[in-house]
C-alpha cells in the first residue's frame, strides 16, 4: 500500500481470495436416467436404505433434496413414536423399577438388548477379578519381610504392620536385640510399600 498526499492507495493486482481451484473430475456419471452430468453428489436411496447411496449431478441433487421427505408414508403415530425415540438416540429405555422386575420374570427381553449384563443388577453381575499388580523386586522383598502374599490388600498390609510392630517392639521383648533388628526390617519394608503407593 502506498500513500499519495495522505490518502491510502491500494494496488490493483492485490488478491484477497486465491484463484478458484479447478474441480477434479471423478468420471462418475449422474444416476438420473438421460443426464450427461457428472455424479459428484451422494444422496441416500431412501429412508430404509440410508447407508446405500446414489450419485447425482448438482442440479439433480438439489431437486432430490427439495423433494426428500424422511417421514413420507408414515402415520402421525409413527412420526410421534420416532420423535420420542430420537430423544434417547433410538436406544431402549425402561421406567424406574420396571427393568429389575422384568429381569426376575422368565421372559427376559433385556438379555437380548444387554447380552453382557452391563445394566443388570449388581448382585447378578459376574465378579470381576482384581487387576494383577506388577511388583518390583524391592516390593516383593518388602511383602516377604512382612510375611504377606503379593496379592495382599491395603487393609491386610496395614493390619500386618500393626501386628508386627506390637510383636517386635523392644518393650514387649525385654530389650531383645534380635527383636529390635526385626522391627527395623518391618518398618523399612512398610516404608517401601508406602512409598510405592501400595499402602
Amino acid at each position: 500500500m502506498e500513500t499519495q498526499r495522505g490518502k491510502p492507495r491500494f494496488k490493483r493486482d492485490m488478491r484477497i481470495k486465491p484463484d478458484a481451484v479447478p474441480k477434479t473430475v471423478t468420471g462418475r456419471k449422474c444416476d438420473r436416467a438421460g443426464c450427461p452430468g457428472e455424479g459428484a453428489h451422494r444422496v441416500p436411496k431412501s429412508r430404509h436404505q440410508l447407508n446405500e447411496h446414489i450419485w447425482l449431478c448438482l442440479e439433480h441433487a438439489r431437486e432430490h433434496n427439495e423433494h426428500w421427505d424422511y417421514f413420507a408414508g408414515m402415520s402421525e403415530r409413527e412420526i410421534e413414536r420416532f420423535r420420542i425415540d430420537a430423544i434417547t438416540g433410538h436406544r431402549p429405555t425402561w421406567q424406574l423399577g420396571k427393568r429389575s422386575a422384568n429381569m426376575r420374570d422368565g421372559h427376559n427381553r433385556e438379555s437380548r438388548i444387554d447380552p453382557f449384563g452391563v445394566f443388570s443388577d449388581v448382585a447378578e453381575r459376574p465378579k470381576a477379578r482384581p487387576p494383577e499388580r506388577k511388583l518390583t523386586r524391592l516390593q516383593l522383598v518388602a511383602l516377604e519381610t512382612m510375611n504377606l502374599e503379593p496379592s495382599a490388600t491395603l487393609q491386610e498390609i496395614k493390619t500386618r504392620y500393626k501386628e508386627l510392630v506390637k510383636r517386635f517392639h523392644p518393650d514387649a521383648n525385654g530389650g531383645d536385640r534380635g527383636a529390635e533388628e526385626r522391627l527395623k526390617q518391618v518398618i523399612k519394608a512398610y516404608g517401601v510399600l508406602r512409598a510405592s503407593g501400595l499402602t
